[in-house]
């Protein structure tokens, strides 16, 4: 079972932002990643959706990076889980920044903040892109997972 608390920190709350789909996405990638095991535990995930102002300034204060940027993840308990449940991390996503690359790869709103979603869960599920071949793995694990849900390029 999957347990998410979202929270909007955003002037205006887009029509694909469906608290439920989210769920049932997340739960997709926790299942297709975990199989049997998915049923077996519970898991926990935080997901802030927010400006480009308050992800450059998270981006600095835990990344030293001053820009915005699209999805940071913060993993729990990387090496051991404590307590009964599972504890998956933070999410936090600029919508400012998904319209502006949805507008730059020329597609939905709706495809990009999936993405982007679908890309943070991965990072927080131990997957990664800075050597080539685990990006390769990563990418191909986000087209799956998006083509399930009929979020194509």
């Amino acid at each position: 079972m999957l347990n998410i608390d979202i929270t909007y920190n955003i002037d205006q709350i887009e029509n694909f932002f469906d608290d439920e789909k989210i769920k049932e996405f997340v739960s997709y990638i926790l299942t297709d990643e975990y199989k049997e095991e998915f049923d077996k535990n519970e898991y926990y995930l935080s997901l802030l959706i927010t400006t480009n102002a308050q992800i450059q300034e998270i981006n600095r204060e835990y990344r030293q990076k001053d820009t915005p940027t699209d999805v940071i993840s913060f993993a729990y308990n990387e090496t051991e889980n404590f307590g009964a449940m599972n504890m998956l991390g933070d999410i936090v996503i600029s919508i400012e920044r998904v319209k502006e690359q949805s507008s730059e790869y020329g597609h939905s709103d709706e495809r990009e903040f999936y993405y982007v979603l679908c890309h943070g869960m991965l990072h927080l599920l131990g997957y990664d892109h800075i050597e080539e071949e685990d990006k390769v793995v990563m990418r191909r694990r986000e087209e799956e997972i998006l083509s399930k849900f009929n979020y194509c390029r």
